[in-house]
């Protein structure tokens, strides 16, 4: 406990899956914590569970514009952010040949573009030192079904680690990011649960031990990235993924 006190922390994506389990960590280690979402009814039931302290701002990752007012409110509550988990994702994975111009812009203005200017628009309000975190995917790094498009713009984001820990090192920003494998949340709630069911199934069977991930494994390698422990840990990607893609199933 307290590995993060007096450390203020914004997490993107913030009110479900992996993004409210980290916040909920980073406040259990003493950071002050702001998220963002796109529903209002996310934000509010997130500020219901993990308390009154909890900032909560209405912002599409895609929305560029959104960044200044975020940075703007920001800046008249906090002395500075210390943390930054990018966090915010679409999640959107189809056939390659049902891919249009319009919806694969998209996919990048969230996945890619959103975070690189967030992060461009947050510079002069960064601690120092500072600590930013890249929520990647396994899919950047081996190829499954329908992963194409979604898994270059996770390669794109994680890709941004070392470029960015060497412009920003003289600033005292270090830069890491890590891959997730299979993390059960609520991204798929929209499926027929039976559907659900059976695609996390098929998700378990890829794993090498036999199991997909908790958000709450991922939040904890969020919470070492953003403490002072890992002050020499710099431009690195952490896979939490099971062995997925270093060892073999069966």
């Amino acid at each position: 406990m307290g590995r993060l006190v007096g450390k203020h922390a914004l997490v993107t994506g913030g009110s479900s899956g992996i993004g409210l389990e980290t916040a909920r960590q980073f406040l259990a280690e003493g950071a002050k914590v702001a998220i963002t979402g796109r529903s209002q009814d996310g934000l509010d039931q997130a500020k219901r569970e993990l308390g009154d302290g909890l900032l909560t701002f209405r912002a599409d990752a895609s929305d560029l514009s959104a960044h200044a007012i975020v940075v703007d409110e920001l800046s008249s509550a906090w002395p500075a952010v210390d943390i930054l988990m990018c966090n915010a994702a679409d999640p959107t994975q189809l056939p390659f040949e049902e891919w249009t111009p319009d919806r694969f812009d998209r996919l990048v203005a969230t996945n890619l573009k959103g975070p690189f200017f967030l992060i461009q628009s947050l510079l002069p309000f960064f601690a120092r030192p500072a600590s930013i975190i890249l929520i990647g995917s396994v899919s950047a790094l081996i190829g499954h079904r329908h992963s194409t498009a979604y898994g270059a713009t996770k390669a794109g984001l994680t890709a941004l680690a070392p470029g960015l820990s060497y412009e920003l090192k003289e600033r005292g920003i270090r830069v890491n990011s890590i891959s997730p494998g299979p993390i059960v949340t609520n991204a798929f709630k929209a499926l027929d649960p039976a559907v659900r069911d059976a695609l996390y199934e098929e998700f378990a069977r890829q794993v090498p031990i036999g199991r997909n991930g908790q958000a709450i494994e991922i939040a904890k390698a969020a919470v070492y990235l953003g403490s002072d422990e890992s002050g020499f840990t710099v431009a690195q990607l952490i896979r939490i993924d099971g062995g997925l893609g270093h060892v073999a199933v069966g």
